[in-house]
């Protein structure tokens, strides 16, 4: 049997036995007059032994879809190790190995890069021999374009390779200081509270209240009328800007939030890189890390980095007693001025390798389609939208009263209240955790203010001022709420003292903030902070009017008009009836409707937010950068994980769903196996590949029942392509998605074979089997579950198989010929069908060889 070539293996002969398949790799320069033609790095690796040919091609074509290097691929999945692959792309740029263990790096030399563009460049200069600087790269392909900068500052340069690993280590013994400083002062003087005049903050502050004071001992009415003024007004607008949002909300259909399986995504996947920082986290560590390997994505576009501190070795022994995968990576932040989570990030930021930054934080469960869904948002939004935030719930709610009350809060505060911002066009705060920024948007506003304990809600605002868009994104992380009474006032604290750091910050300048921001914006941003700290302050204000329906006594008492008194009464009234009905709605799903007997609690659980407004206040002005840490792992196990489902995900080498093929009519007329008509359109090439959901329920055909299955890689859809009249330009046509009944759906010769003979039997004029004459049309199989953009038809594969000869080319030992199987294409299962000018590119019918 023959097969279609891919353009990929154009300069490969699939007929020769596999060790001496020459595959091109994908860091091989196009030829031209200024780059020399190299030897494909894939081939190196083959030609040395450290590579099997069959892993190479599946490497290759997982590139296909993927913004990965074929090296970090082959790294992710365990088909290579570091040091060998690192030798190989010496090889291949005909450069020597950096040995930083023989020769330590000149630190000289690394100050006259600046050690921060050390890593972003994957540079590190090593050593200066006679008049020329070496200069080591962990990205050998990209030097030359580095080049001529590089020799503006050192004059003639020479490029040696090492080891990403290799260069970090040798950088922070050298350099580790300067980078802990560095991440200190990132954000610009005047936009971090490392430049508030905190004295000159307490003195206002002390200001005051001595001003209180002593207009409350001169003039009691006088004080209660204007505290009590101030906290009606901001009540007022805190409940009006609270039903602004409710209905933008509601109002505003979310069309961009259809299901990312429904996309068609023309880029390569990008890099992403997760930071979870940690601290004393030794309950949570190994838990945080399966939760996080039950993402989807692929493992070779994931980094993964464990952000911990130098003298936290409570955290550091938890994971060392762990596993890692390969695409996991724990990264130590040296001591420093201060320890905060902002500056841990801002340490770890230079470090990481994707264009896209996500935050975890350590008790986080994220959905596992949850990065797939964030790619996709930033892939159809325009650069001005640098931060998606994703929606926060718990696994605990049903431990007490208060996680109750909590998790009505978080669902008030995300899926209602936060949104119906956005919606309004205000700034928005962000969350802590389930954050994701364009990489090139947090560089440009120099990462986290290390400073600010509350740093999030502290980088929305920023966001804002420098023209940067935050979108909300239906994606829901799970994590635990803090369910006892004084670590909770403990977290609120933290929270409402950042909020009046940055409130504080951002004010520093009135005029700069409103030009920046715009009027509307600058009203909201006066409405969320200074009329959330005035409502938690000035709560008691508001409680004393409960003396007057009790008949107790009250400073106003006869003193306020009996209509001022309806009013108000009526204004505290609405106040708590929105605070209700905003809770029933942010609870509405199917999940959380069982908390609405807990809503109208809320009035008891609000309370709390006063002590803690205090308590935060106070340590505003006696510890205004202490970081007042949330205990986790408490009640950690609300959250029930699937052990199959962890253990696979924790695999050093991540299960790969079977290749798609790419099929001819050549192919399909010479394996036939069924009768019938052929297809009235030969020339149609097939395409197979994994479908982007898995089968749910059972379908009956006939008297055939296809079997239910829990995996995506054992459900697949086949695509036939149409053409125009001229017979030359392909397009999407009729699909198919079946089950494999199989007593063994791994990559195995038998598997393929069942592929491959599903595929040459695919014809849509022949899906449904004929009805007897006798007997009435099958019903249609259900299709509840089909995807939104075809009819899916399904097939009982298994019994359709009538030729077992029609398979696989193998070898003598019966395993697959690799080099026979160069027509495979990996193709990741959460992809939907690839757009036409793809698909003509795969099935070979137009263009040339691609660079590897």
């Amino acid at each position: 049997m023959s097969f279609v070539r891919h353009p990929l293996f154009s300069n490969t002969k699939l007929h020769t036995a596999p060790e001496n398949a020459t595959v091109p790799g994908p860091d091989a320069p196009r030829h031209g007059p200024h780059k020399p033609t190299r030897r494909p790095i894939g081939q190196i690796l083959v030609d040395m032994g450290a590579v099997d040919p069959g892993d190479l091609v599946r490497a290759a074509a997982m590139r296909q879809r993927e913004d990965a290097r074929i090296g970090d691929i082959l790294l992710a999945h365990g088909m290579v190790d570091e040091a060998t692959l690192y030798r190989a792309l010496a090889h291949q740029h005909h450069a020597a190995v950096a040995d930083f263990g023989k020769t330590a790096p000149d630190v000289r030399l690394i100050d006259i890069l600046g050690a921060d563009e050390c890593l972003r460049r994957g540079l590190l200069p090593w050593r200066q021999v006679g008049g020329t600087v070496i200069i080591a790269s962990c990205r050998p392909e990209q030097f030359e374009d580095l080049r001529p900068r590089l020799s503006a500052l050192f004059g003639p340069v020479r490029m040696a390779v090492a080891s990403e690993t290799a260069m970090h280590e040798a950088l922070l013994r050298s350099r580790q200081r300067k980078l802990a400083l560095c991440a200190e002062t990132r954000v610009a003087a005047h936009e971090s509270c490392r430049e508030m005049d905190i004295r000159k903050l307490t003195r206002m502050m002390s200001s005051l209240a001595v001003f209180g004071l002593i207009l409350a001992l001169l003039s009691p009415i006088s004080a209660a009328i204007l505290l009590t003024s101030w906290a009606v007004l901001t009540l007022v607008v805190s409940t009006g800007l609270k039903i602004a949002a409710a209905f933008a909300q509601a109002s505003t259909a979310r069309t961009r939030q259809s299901t990312f399986s429904s996309r068609r995504t023309r880029t390569a996947l990008p890099t992403v890189s997760i930071m979870l920082p940690l601290f004393k986290e030794r309950e949570v560590a190994t838990r945080l890390i399966k939760r996080v390997s039950r993402l989807t994505y692929p493992r070779e576009l994931l980094d993964i980095c464990l952000v911990v501190e130098e003298d936290d070795t409570v955290t550091q022994e938890a994971i060392a007693s762990t596993d890692l995968p390969r695409w996991m990576r724990q990264i130590i932040v040296p001591r420093g001025g201060v320890k905060t989570k902002p500056r841990a990030m801002n340490f770890a930021l230079d470090f990481c390798r994707g264009s896209i930054i996500g935050i975890y934080d350590a008790e986080d469960a994220p959905e596992p389609e949850q990065i797939h869904k964030v790619v996709a948002h930033f892939a159809q939004t325009g650069p001005e939208v640098a931060c998606v935030q994703g929606i926060l719930d718990f696994y605990n709610a049903r431990t007490n009263w208060l996680s109750r009350c909590f998790t009505v809060e978080y669902a008030t505060w995300f899926r209602v209240i936060l949104p119906g911002y956005e919606r309004m066009g205000l700034a928005v705060p962000l969350g802590g955790t389930t954050l994701f920024f364009r990489r090139e948007a947090i560089e440009e506003l120099g990462g986290w203010d290390a400073h600010n304990v509350t740093e999030d809600a502290d980088l929305g605002i920023r966001l804002a001022r420098h023209g940067y868009r935050t979108e909300l994104l239906h994606t829901v992380t799970e994590e635990e709420a803090n369910c006892r009474l004084w670590p909770w006032v403990k977290q609120r604290s933290r929270w409402l003292k950042g909020y009046a750091m940055t409130y504080a910050m951002h004010m520093q300048n009135p005029r700069q903030l409103w030009r920046d921001l715009g009027a509307w914006r600058f009203f909201g941003v006066q409405a969320l902070f200074l009329g959330a700290l005035s409502q938690f302050v000035l709560a008691p204000f508001l409680w004393s009017f409960w003396l007057f329906p009790l008949g107790l006594p009250h400073p106003l008492r006869g003193i306020l008009p009996h209509d001022v008194l309806v009013v108000l009464g009526a204004t505290f009234l609405l106040s708590e009836v929105v605070t209700v009905a905003v809770g029933m709605v942010a609870t509405s799903t199917s999940k959380h409707k069982w908390l609405w007997p807990w809503v109208p609690t809320l009035h008891f659980y609000y309370p709390l937010a006063t002590l803690a407004a205090l308590k935060g206040l106070w340590e505003m002005v006696t510890k205004p950068y202490y970081w007042d840490k949330t205990a986790h792992g408490v009640h950690d196990l609300g959250f029930h994980e699937d052990e199959a489902e962890t253990a696979a995900a924790l695999s050093p080498v991540s299960p790969m769903p079977p290749a798609p093929l790419v099929l001819g009519p050549a192919q399909r007329t010479a394996a036939s196996v069924s009768e019938g008509p052929t297809s009235q359109n030969p020339a149609s090439p097939l395409i197979l590949y994994p479908a982007a959901k898995p089968m749910q329920n059972s379908h009956k055909i006939g008297a055939e029942r296809v079997r239910a299955f829990g995996e995506a890689p054992r459900a697949f859809v086949f695509e036939r392509l149409e053409h125009d009249a001229t017979g030359s330009v392909p397009k999407p046509g009729r699909r198919l998605t079946f089950g494999l009944d199989l007593e063994n759906t791994s990559n195995t010769p038998a598997l393929r074979r069942a592929l491959e003979a599903a595929a040459v039997a695919f014809d849509p004029e022949r899906l449904r089997p004929a009805p007897k004459p006798d007997s009435k049309p099958d019903p249609k199989p259900d299709s509840k579950n089909a995807r939104p953009d075809h009819t899916e038809t399904v097939l009982a594969l298994p019994h359709q198989i009538k030729d077992p000869a029609a398979r696989i080319p193998g070898n003598s030992a019966g395993a697959p010929d690799w080099a026979h199987m160069a027509a495979f294409v990996e193709v990741p299962a959460f992809l939907p069908a690839a757009p036409p000018e793809e698909a003509r590119r795969l099935s070979g019918t137009s263009g040339g060889p691609g660079e590897a």
